[in-house]
């Protein structure tokens, strides 16, 4: 089952921790397919809550994004089955305890696990791609909600963008063209946050 989300805690120190899951492999949590579509199609009070990303084959960028969406929330992070990274021990511990609480969950076909998503359980796909002109601040992240984004420099196939029920871009002011996956994963996910908990 997909791990329920934790509340939000009223107060207690918001300073610097302690990495202390940066020595050794931690265990790992793990969720098959079917599990997850099981979750899905009976979330009780949970509103379902996704990180779809398709072919992140850097370990350090899949275990940031692991730790970012285990941050935010996320019920699990899916991944196809082949072309990523594996949650090796890197992964883990560049999660710094996030892999030990959110299911990384690998898909055999990712265009068809959104198309499966969207139809059967009613969630939402949410894909980044630079060539939209919608904005993510202007985009509504609420409700169940799957966030896409793409492998580093290549972005999302050609079949995973066709799949996703919109495209939004992330507003750029400075000079560079785009952000880390990780970091744009994080900005995406806690704009979500924003929406669904203090907008």
């Amino acid at each position: 089952m997909a791990r329920k989300r934790r509340q939000r805690s009223g107060g207690g120190s918001r300073g610097a921790r302690a990495n202390v899951h940066s020595e050794g492999i931690q265990s790992v949590a793990r969720l098959t397919e079917e599990a997850l579509c099981e979750f899905l199609d009976k979330p009780g009070d949970e509103i379902p809550f996704l990180l779809v990303l398709d072919g992140v084959q850097d370990p350090h960028n899949l275990g940031a994004c692991i730790r970012s969406a285990e941050a935010a929330g996320v019920h699990a992070v899916v991944i196809p089955r082949h072309k990523s990274s594996p949650v090796t021990e890197t992964v883990v511990r560049i999660s710094c305890g996030g892999a030990e609480h959110i299911p990384v969950v690998s898909v055999a076909n990712m265009a068809r696990f959104l198309s499966k998503i969207r139809q059967e359980y009613g969630i939402r796909s949410v894909g980044t791609a630079d060539e939209t002109m919608d904005e993510l601040y202007e985009v509504n992240l609420t409700g169940p909600l799957a966030i896409v984004l793409g492998a580093e420099g290549e972005g999302m196939r050609r079949l995973t963008k066709e799949n996703c029920d919109e495209l939004i871009r992330i507003p750029m002011a400075g000079e560079v063209e785009c952000l880390n996956v990780s970091a744009a994963a994080a900005v995406c996910l806690f704009e979500s946050v924003r929406q669904r908990e203090f907008a």
